[in-house]
């Protein structure tokens, strides 16, 4: 017998971004033509799509590991590698998206609605993007990025306006099969039903959805039976009605003692949130066609009209009655509809950006005073796509770093050279390559005197002092006259 599945757990992981290539173009009398390396593309992305004609998730039970297509790597002669394929996952109304801890994701209502459940990697840029007036044939191209991978659990609450409760064989799927044009299973025994099902009603100018549900036993808020699989499917109804079994020949039952214990089950389900028990608005009498169980509806109506129910006794089977409670379900969901708040206009709202946010934060590393966290956005996709088997790729991060002010606020955070330093996944050992004058006495303390630059290497210097001694040569008098003494010559004279 097929498994009830409402609630699955599925391991998503969105596409890889394709990585970059580093290429120069060659042809005969230009053996250097200039990078052309092109950009990866980017990875597919996990799409949750609401299908009218999915009722299950016994799909995903089957298949619980999505994966959407990596994107394609880049290729010489400035081709860029193709997008990777994205991942529909067709799911029914109502389904509710959320984190194993519970957070919400996504609740899914109405055909055709989409939402991007994980998002796939960007694609690396080729040595080609990489090229300005400065690096003009970059030997180095950008990785692609990872796609987002995690588990997601989701869940399926029916969407209807009436849903229909009661004990197993009750004759709940034989009364949405009367009133609409669904077509349910039906058989006389225990747990028919394993899957909802829904039926279009029309009773005079308003139509409404019905439910039928799995039936429903004692313990079952506590998972006794079907349990939570049950409730789960009636917190969205705005009307809940009680098929009552009176032709029942199990023991220790009877229409009375089925009502109370329906009730208990949904105060125990409800909570602040959730009322079910004032929702229950409907008793349906069904079974009346058997002639023992027309003779106890006189005797149960006037007990369960004290609860504040109305009493419909029907026939499924006969279609006696149905016409009347057609009309009353019609009457309270539109009563249900009317009370409902106006929806409000979509508003947008608009977060400037401070004017001290960098993007990203510097602290020290609660496990190890003497390191540091680096956390941003930026910085972490920059380390995310950089190949450290490049030494040029290397070198392009830390300048991409010191322009966002990374060095800066290390330094500022107290951070000296040697200190371990953690973007991401990548630790590495700070080398501070600030320029001069950046920072203050006290915070460039360790980091070099004031006035130097550690990126400037002693040939750099010495060839600096050259030129200098060369300008000074040149303004030299060229001719000197032959009444001067030695000491009336200029110092820099030769």
């Amino acid at each position: 017998m097929a498994a009830f599945v409402d609630r699955v757990i599925v391991h998503v992981a969105a596409g890889n971004g394709g990585h970059g290539v580093s290429s120069v173009h060659r042809e005969k009398f230009k053996p250097l033509g200039g990078p052309d390396g092109g950009n990866g593309g980017n990875g597919g992305d996990v799409v949750l799509e609401v299908d009218p004609s999915v009722h299950t998730l016994l799909d995903f039970h089957h298949r619980p590991h999505q994966k959407a297509g990596n994107g394609r790597p880049g290729e010489g002669s400035n081709r860029h590698g193709a997008r990777g394929e994205d991942r529909v996952l067709r799911v029914p109304a109502g389904t509710v998206v959320s984190t194993p801890d519970g957070r919400v994701i996504a609740d899914l209502v109405g055909a055709g609605t989409r939402v991007v459940l994980a998002s796939g990697g960007r694609g690396g840029l080729g040595n080609a993007a990489l090229a300005n007036a400065r690096r003009k044939a970059p030997g180095f191209a950008l990785l692609g990025e990872p796609g987002e991978a995690f588990d997601a659990v989701i869940e399926l609450k029916s969407i209807a306006d009436v849903g229909l409760v009661g004990f197993p064989s009750a004759g709940k799927s034989s009364l949405i099969a009367a009133m609409s044009a669904a077509r349910p299973k039906i058989a006389d025994y225990p747990f028919t039903t394993l899957v909802p099902n829904l039926g279009v009603v029309r009773s005079g100018d308003t139509s409404y959805t019905m439910a039928d549900v799995p039936g429903l036993i004692p313990g079952a808020s506590v998972g006794k039976g079907l349990g939570l699989e049950f409730l789960r499917h009636i917190e969205r109804c705005a009307v809940l009605v009680h098929v009552v079994d009176m032709a029942t020949m199990e023991p220790g039952r009877d229409p009375e003692s089925d009502v109370e214990a329906l009730e208990y089950e949904l105060a125990e389900y409800s909570g602040e949130e959730i009322d079910l028990v004032g929702r229950l608005q409907i008793a349906v009498l069904n079974k009346i066609d058997v002639p023992d169980a027309r003779e106890l509806v006189d005797l149960v109506r006037g007990t369960l009209e004290e609860r504040g129910l109305q009493v419909f006794p029907i026939s499924a089977a006969t279609g006696e009655g149905l016409r009347e409670l057609g009309f009353a379900l019609a009457a309270a969901v539109e009563a249900h509809r009317a009370a409902l708040p106006e929806p409000e206009p979509a508003r947008i709202t608009l977060t400037p950006r401070a004017v001290d946010d960098n993007g990203f934060t510097v602290t020290r590393d609660p496990e190890d005073d003497e390191a540091f966290v680096v956390r941003g956005v930026k910085p972490e996709r920059w380390v995310r796509q950089t190949d450290f088997t490049n030494d040029e790729a290397v070198g392009f991060l830390a300048d991409r770093l010191n322009r966002l002010g990374v060095e800066e606020e290390l330094a500022k955070a107290g951070a000296r050279e040697g200190d371990a330093v953690t973007i991401g996944d990548v630790q590495f050992d700070w080398v501070p390559t600030l320029p001069a004058g950046t920072l203050t006495a006290e915070e460039s303390a360790g980091l070099g005197g004031r006035g130097t630059d550690s990126r400037i290497d002693a040939p750099h210097r010495v060839r600096a002092e050259e030129r200098l001694a060369a300008k000074k040569l040149r303004r030299v008098p060229y001719e000197l006259s032959e009444t001067w003494d030695d000491e009336d010559l200029p110092d820099d004279a030769t």
